[in-house]
């Protein structure tokens, strides 16, 4: 009798710390999980460059390791006994303590020939593989071992997966606004690694309590195992898939333009995750009603923003609006999902086909769609299948539906058509918004019928896929983003944009003649000051870091000795193509093209450059590797000593100039800066635009040749902590 009422009171305890200490050690491993992501991502940046597909090919590495987590989280559970699991699993975190601190190994070197995704992967599997597989089994294997304990819903324990996905969203949003600001990535990782050895406490211990099988007198429901039939997982693989695809896709628009840095990555992550907090709650935080009328009026929207003519909006504006957008279609998928769990019993199941989905939409945004694809039409893609989910209800489609929903497609399609045609400038916004307005109000009136809604939303997407409202001369896609090629009639010019950014500009004139550099380039420009200087002139070998249409290359004097270094083979296979620009078939033909990350190319030749233009900075994607104090040393190696540096930094979101300055107060440098934006440009050339440069060089006179123009300004550094690859928070540039 005293041994059966110790063993009752010993399950009451373990029935009060259970809880405690299973979501203590789910909340510890989410957030290492989490956190490492944006972790890694920044330490591989200067190995493959600042690309938003850098962070779209890691979602995708995450998203199959977690697979193969849960898969085998499935296994083992399945296979093998409570105590064998737990020796196993200790072995697996034990086995991952090798791979700490976390690092890039110095040896590793991308080769711009081969696919700059897959060697993503490689890096990814490399660096981080091991501890991020055995974390990401976590979550599944500590909810099957808490069915085996005392604890409160054990028969039922999804509320886990709760805690798991808050500890998540604290560990994305504490790296940019907390860690990365205050903390170089070195220190991160350490602590890191602490609170991973610490987790791995945690784990024995819910081992140890999910030995003990429960009691007969404190046992709930027994845990039953349904038959899962195959359509219930194509379910949930096209719910899972929607919410991962959507992310990725607005991560890859705001990251395309504001640039790829962990903030902009785990913003829209923190969100996808969050949605998984309030669906997995067991909770009820709007009525459904709510939910499916808000999950209507976000499809709407997504509908337009995705669509070219809608490209009116400032970045930041944009990533406002997809904020709440994004929260509501995945909490939307999610609370579905949850809906539609089966029992505790088929448990690591359901979650191995919900990582499957996520993956699967890691894969179509990462691989699949820039393989296959010239234009982006991933948003496109998962907003339809969003409003697919729509179909998941009873209603039946009958002909009248149909027919309305065709008709508000076509509607707003042709305002649209009729206001990128017609109207220009302020016209054109008031016109798109009241055609979202009228969008979004018709579907709120029909958001009884889902299927109407459905149709009006894929006949949108649909019909805007076989128009092309630019008449583009080229257009493809690569790791790197989307390249376009297009003609203004009007100012009879060409134009070169990679994502949003303008890149070259060439009269249409010039393709059979010696053309004139235009864009920032253009001849009253300071890098054309520069390049035209007398000592510019005299300078012998000059280098060009970011190719661009090759608009520099006609400012190469006879005799000189000319190279362009561009990480994207793309880039050069446009600018060399005559049918496309002829500046460098004019002006520097034989001028070879190194390809790949300018510091790793630059730091693996023996050249020696009297002017090094560092032309990086212009796009708004900033690689931050490139402007370090690690980087800008590495420039002075390979510059004369008299030489200069030129660092082009006109800029939409970032003033650059203030971490240039303190890098040149930290290497003892002169530096000065020119900023044209101001200036009157009537007597320029049709498509030249205003810049900002900043020169720098050991050379004092190099300077003051320049500042007697009283066009230069010397640049001050304040004191505030320099940028090195240790540490480099973007935000702090921001305008």
């Amino acid at each position: 009798m005293a041994h059966e009422t110790e063993r009752n009171d010993k399950a009451m305890d373990q029935k009060l710390i259970a809880p405690i200490v299973f979501s203590v050690s789910i909340f510890l491993s989410a957030a290492l999980l989490f956190f490492v992501q944006p972790l890694f991502a920044k330490l591989v940046l200067p190995k493959i460059g600042g690309a938003s597909g850098v962070w779209t090919t890691a979602m995708l590495f995450f998203q199959v390791v977690l697979i193969a987590g849960y898969v085998y989280s499935h296994l083992i559970t399945r296979l093998l006994p409570v105590k064998i699991q737990l020796i196993v699993h200790g072995a697996f975190w034990a086995a991952s303590l090798a791979f700490l601190p976390l690092a890039v190994s110095s040896n590793w070197l991308y080769d711009p020939e081969q696919s700059t995704a897959l060697q993503t992967l490689i890096l990814f599997a490399i660096g981080v593989g091991v501890p991020f597989a055995m974390l990401s089994a976590n979550a599944p294997l500590l909810q099957a071992w808490y069915t085996r304990t005392n604890g409160p819903s054990a028969d039922d324990p999804y509320f886990l997966y709760g805690a798991s996905n808050f500890g998540s969203l604290l560990a994305l949003l504490s790296f940019p606004l907390l860690a990365e600001p205050l903390l170089r990535i070195s220190q991160i990782s350490v602590i890191w690694s602490f609170v991973f050895v610490l987790f791995g406490v945690f784990l024995i211990i819910c081992g140890l309590m999910a030995r003990h099988e429960k009691t007969e007198t404190l046992q709930g429901p027994s845990t039953r195992e349904d038959k899962i039939a195959i359509s219930d997982i194509g379910i949930w693989l096209l719910i899972a898939f929607v919410p991962s695809s959507l992310m990725l896709s607005i991560t890859t628009k705001i990251s395309t333009d504001l640039g790829s840095f962990p903030l902009v990555w785990v913003i829209p992550l923190s969100i996808y995750i969050l949605s998984f907090v309030l669906a997995f709650s067991n909770r009820t935080w709007i009525s459904d009603h709510l939910s499916n009328t808000l999950f209507v009026i976000s499809l709407a929207v997504l509908s337009m923003l995705f669509i070219p003519y809608m490209n009116l909006i400032s970045t930041s504006v944009t990533a406002l609006i997809f904020a709440p957008l994004l929260l509501i279609v995945a909490f939307y998928a999610h609370k579905l999902l949850y809906n539609l769990r089966p029992s505790a019993g088929n448990l690591t199941v359901f979650y191995i086909t919900m990582s499957v989905g996520g993956a699967l939409g890691g894969l179509f945004n990462s691989i699949i769609a820039p393989t296959f694809f010239d234009t982006v039409i991933e948003g496109q893609v998962s907003t339809l299948l969003a409003a697919s989910l729509l179909l998941f209800t009873r209603n039946k489609l009958k002909p009248w539906m149909f027919l309305v929903g065709m008709v508000i497609a076509v509607i707003i399609f042709a305002g649209g058509l009729y206001q990128y045609v017609v109207l220009k400038d302020i016209q054109q916004r008031i016109v798109s918004f009241g055609l979202l307005a009228i969008f979004m109000l018709v579907l709120f009136l029909l958001r009884r019928k889902p299927t109407v809604v459905f149709v009006a939303v894929s006949f949108l997407i649909l019909i805007n896929f076989s128009v092309d409202l630019k008449p583009t001369v080229f257009e493809d896609r690569s790791f790197f983003g989307k390249h376009t090629v297009v003609d203004n009639t009007e100012e009879n010019t060409r134009l070169y944009s990679n994502g949003t950014t303008l890149h070259g500009i060439q009269r249409l004139t010039d393709m059979d003649a010696d053309p004139t550099p235009l864009s920032y380039y253009h001849p009253q420009s300071p890098m054309a000051q520069v390049l035209t200087s007398e000592r510019g002139k005299a300078s012998e070998t000059i280098g060009i870091v970011g190719l661009g249409v090759g608009s520099l290359a006609c400012y190469a004097q006879t005799g000189q000795d000319w190279h362009f270094y561009e990480i994207d083979k793309t880039v050069d296979q446009i600018a060399r193509d005559t049918s496309l620009f002829t500046f460098m078939h004019h002006c520097a033909p034989d001028a070879p093209t190194h390809l790949g990350d300018a510091r790793i190319v630059l730091d693996d030749q023996d050249l020696l450059f009297d002017v090094l233009v560092l032309d990086a900075y212009s796009s708004d994607a900033i690689p931050v590797h490139l402007i370090t104090l690690e980087a800008v040393q590495l420039y002075l190696r390979r510059l004369s000593e008299d030489g200069i540096l030129v660092f082009h930094i006109s800029n939409r979101y970032y003033d650059i100039a203030p971490p240039l300055a303190r890098i040149a107060g930290k290497l003892g440098i002169h530096a000065a800066i020119r900023s044209d934006l101001s200036d009157s440009n009537a007597n320029w050339e049709v498509g030249s635009t205003a810049s900002v440069v900043v020169v720098a060089s050991r050379d004092p006179e190099w300077i003051e040749h320049l500042s007697e123009t009283k066009q230069w300004n010397v640049l001050q550094a304040d004191q505030k902590p320099v940028w090195t690859d240790d540490y480099a928070n973007l935000l702090s540039a921001l305008k």
